[in-house]
């Protein structure tokens, strides 16, 4: 009797071996569009543009009141990533 209990407290073994193995399929997946975002931010144009954006955050946040923002800077590195991307994952999609 208790040991019926128990199975069903805790659901069906089964079911949890199969959750468990769905779980470590998911975390094996890597997303292809983020490792090439990831090498495409270590190219120079991309470090640059990424540099200057990092510089004018600093400097927005050493200011308590200014209406400078780094909207510019960070379309700038937002554009060169996602062309490096472009080039790199458009080319390797069948």
């Amino acid at each position: 009797m208790v040991h019926e209990r128990e199975e069903i407290a805790d659901g069906d073994p089964e079911d949890k071996a199969e959750e468990e193995e769905e779980e470590e399929e998911e975390e094996e997946m890597v997303d292809p569009l983020e490792t090439v975002r990831q090498r495409c931010e270590e190219t120079e144009h991309c470090v640059h543009t990424h540099h200057r954006l990092q510089e004018c955050e600093a400097r927005v946040n050493s200011r308590s009141h200014t209406v400078e923002d780094c909207t510019e800077e960070l379309f700038d590195f937002l554009h060169a990533r996602d062309h490096c991307v472009a080039q790199k994952l458009f080319s390797s999609l069948k």
